[in-house]
């Protein structure tokens, strides 16, 4: 255990609204009315060409046309080079190697794709670098936004560049960490000229609450924050909360951090500068805690907990999150896009933890 009774990490505000309730699971089965339905059902249009697995990424994933764009070519750069040292760092706490899947697409483009699963120390961690040309419905285009304006019709033809990464560990005082930052342009398109963004964050999802550590994490993102514009931390951590709410419980899913999308008030390196030490200070901020408490003894009961916290974490995904929703709306490789989710979560019928407990 830690050096004090930690308290259940129910949400942002740590009140008793959030306590977990849901149906317990049932085993998948193979059912041949869903297969008849699947056979005869319209293919959905893909906005992105189909993946051509390569035994080793290229040097660059971006078309010949863009290596001449500073932004693009500094983009990818910073993102692939965070995937390697965010990879090493967690292999060596956990020592296990990633496995590691790439992939490019005929007129340009790609990703790839690193994941820890069923390590010593967590139970699956991932780290997915993407460039993406293609064009996606309005819908997609109103989820990549956040735009509530339906007028609009036809596919958007766009690019778009990110890196993303979960952790679960297996302790469940160790907490789950996520990240995203990406780079986003659309071309001029139905009288709409063409727009260029930056989006991400990194956020924290503790089963049990050390205040300590949270100190720690929140700590260093608003240190960051501040370096490059006093108004960031407050604005970005009030949004992580917003955004990260599981609406349909009136939950928020873990503890935030830092959140901000369609960031285009400034000059674009100038953005950039501020993601990419957001992003070069995940390991800083996470690991420890996760070093910190991956020993620690822990109770079936809390093991239990934990995965009815990882199966909130799951229903945000698939329901709310931007970049699972954008992925699946554009046919985006699906082993990637669902990365995020655990190896296991459970929901347990109408939970209520017992007053006076940690979880309370």
């Amino acid at each position: 255990m830690g050096t004090a009774l930690p308290q259940a990490a129910t949400g942002s505000k740590l009140h008793r609204s959030c306590k977990p309730a849901a149906l317990q699971p049932r085993r998948a089965s193979r059912c041949t009315c869903m297969a008849q339905a699947a056979a005869v059902a319209p293919p959905a249009v893909r906005g992105i060409e189909a993946e051509n697995m390569v035994a080793k990424p290229p040097a660059t994933l971006l078309r010949p046309v863009d290596l001449t764009s500073s932004v693009k070519t500094r983009f990818e750069k910073m993102i692939r080079s965070a995937q390697d040292s965010i990879c090493k760092a967690v292999s060596d706490i956990d020592g296990t190697p990633f496995r590691e899947d790439a992939w490019t697409r005929e007129s340009g483009g790609g990703g790839i794709t690193r994941v820890l699963e069923n390590g010593n120390v967590w139970e699956k961690a991932g780290v997915n670098v993407s460039v993406v040309y293609g064009s996606m419905p309005p819908e997609a285009y109103r989820a990549a936004t956040g735009s509530v304006d339906k007028s609009f019709t036809g596919r958007v033809p766009f690019f778009a560049a990110g890196v993303s990464c979960v952790m679960h560990p297996h302790n469940p005082h160790a907490p789950t960490m996520h990240f995203n930052y990406r780079y986003f342009e659309t071309e001029p398109w139905n009288g709409i000229p063409g727009q260029w963004w930056f989006g991400g964050g990194t956020d924290i999802t503790p089963s049990y609450l050390y205040e300590e550590d949270m100190k720690h994490f929140h700590g260093m993102y608003k240190t960051i924050c501040d370096k490059h514009d006093p108004t960031y931390h407050e604005k970005f951590k009030t949004w992580c909360d917003t955004y990260f709410l599981i609406k349909h419980r009136g939950e928020t899913r873990g503890l935030g951090g830092i959140f901000f999308d369609d960031l285009n008030d400034k000059g674009p390196h100038e953005i950039m500068n501020f993601s990419e030490e957001c992003v070069n200070s995940v390991v800083a901020a996470y690991c420890p805690l996760v070093t910190k408490h991956k020993d620690d003894a822990y109770t079936p009961q809390q093991r239990q907990w934990q995965q009815m916290r990882r199966g909130r974490y799951v229903e945000f995904n698939l329901v709310y999150d931007r970049g699972t929703t954008f992925g699946l709306k554009t046919g985006g490789r699906i082993e990637s896009i669902l990365m995020s989710l655990p190896v296991t979560a459970s929901w347990q019928y109408d939970h209520q933890p017992a007053p006076g407990t940690p979880e309370w």
